[in-house]
């Protein structure tokens, strides 16, 4: 699929097909295109849970929510999605990274990073595995687990205290979907947020 096409095609799915499992074969260039995304320093402070079984994806559901989903939520239609894909940031990694001396940030001070990288990085790979998503012809989400379910999250799964989530993807052929309310509100205008030269020029 050309580029241009991939994104146009490009949207957040909610609603999946429960009977098509995602092939090993697009599973594994899905985790292997996320570790093309750009990171500082060449870092690569991040990790990837994959979710498949039927017994991990509801214990995942079942560590991350409250029970008790309306059965037309947008919740419950995406728990039908056969494969979860969980990206994680490791700060960690990027303090000892840049404490070595082509760096030379060796008290490794949080307060050297403007924004918090591993957190950025580990989201250009999450887009990645969305837009090769759209590629294969499969339907993506993006979405955060709530930081009151992180601690049942990581305790669920083994997630080492490091590793944080920064999202979850779900990953599926598109069943028929309702579309987001929000979409509604449409694209804002190139002039609005485009700026050259000057923000208010």
């Amino acid at each position: 699929m050309e580029f241009d096409e991939v994104l146009r095609r490009r949207r957040m799915v909610r609603t999946y097909d429960p009977d098509r499992p995602v092939p090993p074969e697009i599973v594994d260039k899905l985790v292997k295109h996320a570790l093309r995304a750009p990171s500082a320093g060449f870092s690569q402070g991040w990790g990837f849970l994959v979710l498949q079984s039927p017994e991990d994806r509801a214990l995942y559901w079942s560590s991350t929510t409250d029970s008790g989903a309306e059965a037309d939520s947008w919740l419950q239609r995406m728990s039908s999605a056969p494969l979860i894909i969980v990206a994680l940031s490791n700060k960690s990694v990027y303090l000892e990274r840049y404490a070595q001396p082509d760096k030379g940030w060796e008290d490794r001070a949080e307060s050297h990073w403007p924004v918090p990288y591993w957190d950025i990085d580990t989201g250009f790979a999450a887009l990645l595995i969305h837009l090769t998503a759209v590629n294969e012809g499969l339907g993506s989400l993006f979405f955060g687990i709530p930081p009151e379910k992180i601690a049942s999250f990581r305790a669920a799964f083994g997630v080492p205290e490091e590793f944080m989530p920064v999202g979850a993807l779900t990953v599926g052929y598109k069943a028929e979907d309702k579309r987001s309310p929000s979409l509604r509100r449409g694209h804002r205008p190139v002039d609005e947020v485009v700026h050259h030269g000057r923000w208010n020029a």
